[in-house]
């Protein structure tokens, strides 16, 4: 099907507005995600049960049953904060491709501290992204998660056409030390029709296993330090008295995680505005079921698109996926950024 270019100019509907990014596309796709009541995967809907409105107005869609192949970029973060964790996840290379690409499937592996390094481009060969993953090394305490979703979203733009396109971001939550900025950055995933789904590491689990630093040294004679009463004055007491605090950061990520709950992290921006969602495991197992309920809901969705109608219409069009049958939830796409289109 051949569908007229549209001109976009895509933000994050929470950012400020006072910068626009434009760009061509051929197409809206809106992958969808429909449930039961029981959370179960619903595979037997039919064109004719879907409504879709883009800003209030119903369009007309095409819905695409036919098998579609997933190209899929792995970006893991490898710096020292995860050093403990990352025997873990180089052991899920038989899933990649068996779990989340799937059949005619494709994925690359990237990692990023400091550096967005590609440890395997596309393949679908098991092996070679087993030996991909084996390259993860830990390496300095910055994390450029954002610039490595933005190096995704570029190898992705790449591939064919007629591919989905599919980050999975294995990390924290937290960009370290990006030079990019979340708003371009889910800009060109948009523009570029990429979903992003993320399995989160949690902060907790860093904070307690990363190595600590080697102490710097105490630049306060160790005469000079005030003591407790009684207490005799020796280099290794002051020393511990002076590093009590590093058993601190452990509860300081818990309050964080609280506190982000009222602010959007960039792993919670992409997913959300991709229509991917987020996961999080704490061991191998969880690390598995998190990457097995990713795959399991890419291969159940239904591909929608549709050229807009109503393309004139500048700002920022909400996109409502509705099925005509009762009980059912539907997860999509919640919109894009439109540049008006004059008459």
């Amino acid at each position: 099907m051949r569908f007229s270019t549209l001109l976009f100019a895509c933000l994050v509907p929470l950012a400020a507005q006072d910068q626009t990014f434009r760009t061509t596309v051929n197409v809206v796709v809106a992958p969808a995600t429909v449930l039961d009541r029981h959370g179960n995967f619903v595979h037997d809907l039919k064109p004719s049960e879907f409504r879709v409105y883009d800003k209030g107005v119903l369009q007309d869609i095409r819905l695409d049953v036919s098998f579609l192949p997933i190209s899929l970029v792995v970006a893991i973060q490898a710096d020292g904060a995860v050093d403990s964790v990352l025997p873990r996840i180089q052991k899920i290379g038989p899933m990649i491709n068996a779990v989340v690409a799937g059949e005619q499937g494709e994925s690359a592996i990237v990692s990023f501290d400091h550096r967005i390094q590609v440890l395997q481009d596309f393949t679908a060969d098991p092996d070679k992204l087993a030996e991909g993953l084996k390259k993860l090394r830990a390496g300095s305490m910055s994390s450029r998660l954002i610039d490595a979703v933005d190096e995704s979203v570029r190898m992705l733009r790449r591939r064919p056409g007629e591919r989905r396109r599919v980050v999975l971001l294995i990390s924290e939550s937290r960009d370290k030390g990006s030079s990019g900025k979340v708003r371009e950055t889910l800009a060109a995933a948009e523009f570029q029709n990429v979903s992003l789904y993320a399995v989160n590491i949690p902060r907790v689990v860093t904070a307690l296993t990363q190595k600590a630093p080697a102490p710097r040294p105490d630049p306060i004679p160790a005469t000079a330090h005030g003591m407790p009463a009684g207490a005799a004055v020796t280099p290794g007491t002051t020393s511990g008295i002076r590093n009590y605090g590093s058993v601190m950061p452990a509860f300081e990520e818990i309050i964080r995680g609280v506190k982000a709950i009222f602010i959007l992290n960039p792993v919670e921006v992409f997913t959300k505005y991709t229509g991917g969602k987020e996961q999080n495991f704490v061991n191998l197992k969880g690390l598995e079921e998190a990457i097995s309920s990713i795959g399991n809901e890419l291969h159940a969705q239904y591909l929608i698109t549709y050229n807009p109608s109503n393309k004139s219409e500048g700002g920022y069009h909400e996109i409502k996926v509705v099925v005509e049958r009762p009980d059912l939830t539907v997860r999509a796409r919640p919109g894009y950024w439109m540049a008006a289109i004059p008459q």
